[in-house]
């Protein structure tokens, strides 16, 4: 864990980044060129944490399912109208070997890249994907006991979850890595996690790659659950996050683990020894756009919010400029980034990028910068290196009717952020389509005859307010659709 207790991470596509610098540079660019000064720049903008995404080996087999499927090349195309055979390389989560890609400059390279951001105080994170590998991993000659074996009437009862896989020592029928609702993902083979060897196999995986970073993200990390495999595969097996999150922290004390997790699994995977789990039921709700179901989400103890990894957007969601208007995008951003926990963010984000770049291409299209984002996100993240949301209590405010009859204090969230005495924020929100009233009392005691100056950091407000009437009656809020004021608060 960092020593903030609210760190910040950015998410960054490394071949769509490389593919950026070799068109720049002339020639192939690998993780050495990665220029110190936008390593400086995510240091001095208050990240903790670098997501490398894709930067393992995957091999000719998946690349070639990757340009064959004929739904996924639509997508492809949508993306890249000028598409080209060479900008799809296969998906990064159809991983062969977790080896630096020689393409990237091999492991030199990224301890070297290592090296650079630890100068900078900034730790690297990379990917694991514990429910499958590649259909052409070098397992599949070597242990094929290691996945999920099928028969021949399995894959004419379900081709789209099976495959027959060519062999030098006997040809077998293989499943596709998949969750239970969807169809398998036909460059994949699932693992077998009923087989201690499989086990074994992938904790041998995970501890080579915690020599080589300070943190993973891990792919899908519900699927290996006991209760979700038997559910997709009919057959029980044992819990494998306990042991391996306490194997790896043996070796490397501090490491930590970020799991992608959906379907309301979130506690029990920090349960199993994840620092963080994705926050996908804040998104959906951000999405649905209803202000109370976003206010009682934050109701859960904060011991389980403390571990959640809130984001608007992913490799896997579509961009957040996209997906929200303007105003709107703006506001979830003020309550998805000021709430506790890790705040997730995504390479491109901040300048309003539109397209969702899949994680089978290495190459993304030429978008205009959105200004006004850019402008938006300098503000937030101006507000994020303060210390009252790095290192503070977080606490959720209760908001009452501006008069009787008046149900929009029901669209606000209010949160409260104290880090000493002197050293505090007040974050509001009016997350609905009209202009809403309400009074928000804040918590703090001291308050009392004094006079309290709030001044917006995100805005031009600001006020002076007798401490006595914001214990009692509470600040008086009036606030435009999509509005919000983060407070700083001063006493006179």
């Amino acid at each position: 864990m960092t020593n903030d207790r609210y760190p910040s991470l950015i998410q960054v596509n490394t071949r769509v980044w490389l593919t950026e610098l070799s068109q720049a540079l002339g020639h192939p660019a690998t993780l050495d060129d990665l220029p110190d000064a936008e390593l400086d720049r995510l240091a001095a903008t208050g990240f903790d944490w670098v997501w490398f995404l894709s930067v393992w080996c995957t091999g000719i087999a998946g690349q070639r399912i990757s340009r064959g499927r004929r739904e996924w090349r639509e997508e492809f195309e949508e993306t890249l109208p000028d598409l080209r055979e060479e900008d799809i390389a296969g998906s990064g989560f159809a991983i062969t070997a977790y080896m630096t890609h020689p393409g990237l400059g091999g492991d030199e390279a990224l301890a070297r890249l290592r090296a650079r951001l630890q100068k900078r105080g900034l730790k690297l994170m990379l990917d694991f994907v514990p429910n499958h590998t590649g259909v052409d991993h070098p397992w599949v000659e070597q242990h094929p006991e290691y996945y999920v074996i099928g028969t021949e009437a399995d894959l004419a009862r379900e081709p789209q979850n099976y495959m027959r896989v060519r062999r030098a020592e006997g040809d077998l029928v293989l499943a596709h890595g998949r969750d239970p609702s969807y169809p398998g993902w036909p460059d994949t083979l699932q693992l077998d996690y009923g087989n201690p060897a499989t086990r074994a196999a992938m904790l041998g995986e995970l501890r080579q790659i915690a020599a080589r970073c300070d943190g993973v993200r891990c792919d899908m990390a519900m699927l290996v659950l006991p209760d979700v495999f038997e559910r997709t595969w009919g057959r029980r097996v044992e819990a494998f996050w306990p042991n391996v999150t306490r194997q790896v922290r043996k070796e490397h004390p501090g490491f930590l683990f970020m799991a992608e997790v959906y379907w309301d699994l979130e506690w029990t995977l920090q349960q199993q020894g994840f620092d963080y789990t994705y926050d996908k039921r804040l998104y959906d709700r951000l999405t649905a756009g209803a202000a109370h179901q976003v206010r009682d989400h934050f109701r859960a103890g904060i011991e389980y919010q403390n571990k959640l990894a809130r984001f608007l957007e992913n490799h896997d969601e579509p961009r957040a400029a996209a997906a929200f208007p303007l105003e709107i995008h703006k506001a979830a951003a003020v309550i998805t980034y000021l709430s506790p926990g890790l705040r997730f963010f995504h390479q491109g984000q901040f300048a309003g990028r539109r397209k969702r770049i899949s994680p089978h291409l290495v190459r993304a299209p030429a978008e205009p910068a959105d200004e006004r984002l850019q402008e938006f996100y300098d503000g937030l993240l101006d507000v994020l290196r303060q210390p009252q949301v790095r290192d503070g209590r977080w606490r959720l405010l209760d908001c009452a009717p501006a008069w009787e009859g008046n149900w929009t204090w029901d669209c606000f969230l209010a949160f409260a952020w104290e880090k000493a005495a002197g050293d505090r924020l007040l974050v509001t929100v009016n997350y609905a389509p009209q202009t809403s009233q309400c009074y928000v009392r804040l918590p703090f005691p001291e308050l009392a005859g004094r006079t309290v100056r709030l001044k917006d950091m995100m805005g031009a407000a600001e006020y002076e307010r007798a401490g006595v009437d914001l214990l009692s009656g509470g600040l008086y809020l009036d606030l435009p659709p999509w509005g919000y004021h983060v407070f700083t608060l001063s006493l006179n």
